[in-house]
């Protein structure tokens, strides 16, 4: 059966507005599913019946394994942090996460039928003072900051970094900016600091990670409403609703 889940929220934490669970349903991600179906055998569209509220979003596509008990695999995921309508923007990043995510390379007919689906709605967003102000399995993060300048330290580069050059005006001007949806740390087992220097690789910042550096950064947490379907669950309800598959 197509789920509808929450992602690994904790309704006990103090102060936090746990999101509706109904928020996300398994027809978004259906119709997320139906615009990487019809984009790639030019098949027509199932009429969206659900409504067309504003949220910001991210669309991920998962591989299932062939191997029994193993996690799906990353195939594209990419999002957008503007409120956007559901039914414009699931349909716009399922093609974006599907074809333009520069990790991977674009999805093909042929992967379909091992192909997971993830519609993530964000809801909650508040600005904290604290990098560490924010709860592992509750609270997404979108971290930003300058380059580092409070130390020689932060702007020796770093031994794995291809660059040798000073900072210049252009560079010390470029503002770091990362997200993390709330499951990314459980799933890879990372505690509040594993995270936030993940994020600050994640970034682009490649030289030494400072206690400053962590200090300067302006984080924004959130909470995730969460759905997943599978292809086959796509197909029955494609041809449920007149389609052909």
């Amino acid at each position: 059966m197509a789920s509808t889940t929450l992602v690994t929220l904790n309704p006990a934490a103090p102060g936090f507005e746990v999101a509706d669970q109904g928020v996300c349903r398994p027809e978004h991600c259906f119709h997320a599913f139906d615009a990487l179906y019809c984009a790639l055998t030019d098949s027509e569209p199932i009429p969206h019946k659900f409504q067309d509220d504003k949220y910001p979003l991210f669309v991920t596509w998962s591989t299932r394994s062939s191997r029994p008990g193993r996690a799906s695999r990353l195939r594209g995921c990419i999002g957008n942090f503007q409120a956007m309508p559901l039914r414009e923007g699931i349909a716009e990043y399922a093609l974006t996460s599907a074809f333009e995510d520069s990790r991977f390379n674009k999805i093909e007919r042929w992967e379909l039928e091992n192909l997971e689906c993830d519609v993530s709605l964000l809801t909650n967003y508040e600005d904290v003072s604290s990098y560490l102000d924010w709860t592992i399995g509750v609270h997404g993060i979108y971290i930003s900051f300058p380059y580092p300048t409070s130390s020689s330290d932060s702007l020796a580069p770093s031994p794995l970094s291809s660059s040798t050059s000073i900072p210049t005006r252009r560079t010390l001007k470029h503002t770091f900016t990362a997200t993390y949806l709330p499951q990314i740390a459980p799933e890879q087992g990372w505690d509040k600091l594993e995270t936030i220097d993940s994020a600050i690789r994640k970034a682009g910042w490649n030289g030494r990670i400072t206690e400053d550096l962590r200090r300067s950064i302006k984080l924004r947490r959130y909470q995730s409403a969460k759905c997943s379907v599978s292809w086959e669950e796509y197909v029955l309800w494609r041809k449920d609703n007149g389609g052909e598959v």
